[in-house]
């Protein structure tokens, strides 16, 4: 049956960080660490992808260095990682955008011209590049959690009226019933597609807490916060926050 009450007594703050995940990926002799460094590309390759594509115009040479970064983070690239030096997404831009550099300059010496600082640097994004990249990324992970809660949850349709709601805005709630029921193939009137919707809004929130949270070495509710902002995804959790969430770091309950 479907989880009834998506917020009820969770925390933010007990939420394994994904700096815990990169650290057992780097570990040579942990049991799960490709699964762990599979885990990681999976999460953050079209990230990469999208940061390098701003700044390559080839999509063949944009590709083979996003694959290059990745194989890199796959093989221990990033083990020398230490969240007190920043933010782990700082540290894949800063990576990323090294790579770009000494591929630009190889690729001028190879063209028999001298190596221009000032050009390169022209090919860098500012931050809000990379910024929208991993929010593209942080987005997709999220909703990709949803698809799986509704698998997991038997009667859950939490992913169906969400995607409804994306590509049906204008609809009201006898229009999202409607299409609600064609898509599932179960009756549901206005008052039932509200609360379903409600309900799948309020998990799209936990969801997209956990995935921020587990970016941050110490995720209080504070830094959640802080990071949801400068992402632009603040307004997504916003209400389903309580009143006094810096301090307890739960959910409002559905």
């Amino acid at each position: 049956m479907a989880d009834e009450h998506p917020g009820r007594g969770e925390r933010i703050d007990d939420i394994r960080t994904r700096w815990s995940l990169l650290r057992l990926a780097h570990d040579d002799v942990a049991t799960h660490s490709r699964a762990a460094r599979d885990a990681l590309v999976l999460r953050y390759a079209a990230a990469i992808r999208a940061y390098v594509g701003a700044m390559v115009v080839d999509m063949g040479d944009a590709d083979e260095l996003s694959q290059d970064i990745v194989i890199k983070l796959m093989q221990g690239g990033f083990s020398g990682a230490d969240p007190d030096r920043g933010r782990f997404r700082d540290l894949l831009k800063v990576s990323s955008r090294n790579q770009v550099r000494t591929f630009l300059a190889k690729k001028q010496r190879r063209a028999g011209k001298d190596l221009d600082l000032d050009q390169l640097s022209d090919h860098e994004p500012a931050d809000p590049t990379w910024d929208e990249s991993w929010r593209g990324a942080v987005l997709a992970n999220t909703w990709a959690a949803l698809e799986h809660y509704q698998r997991s949850n038997r009667g859950s349709v939490a992913h169906v009226v969400m995607k409804l709601r994306v590509e049906h805005p204008e609809d009201d709630s006898p229009q999202l019933a409607e299409r609600l029921s064609a898509a599932t193939g179960k009756p549901f009137n206005a008052a039932a597609a509200r609360q379903q919707l409600h309900r799948a809004r309020s998990r799209f929130a936990r969801l997209l807490l956990e995935e921020v949270a587990r970016l941050i070495d110490d995720p209080t509710p504070t830094r959640v916060r802080e990071e949801l902002a400068s992402l632009g995804l603040l307004e997504r959790v916003g209400e389903f926050l309580t009143d006094d969430w810096e301090a307890s770091g739960e959910l409002r309950e559905s």
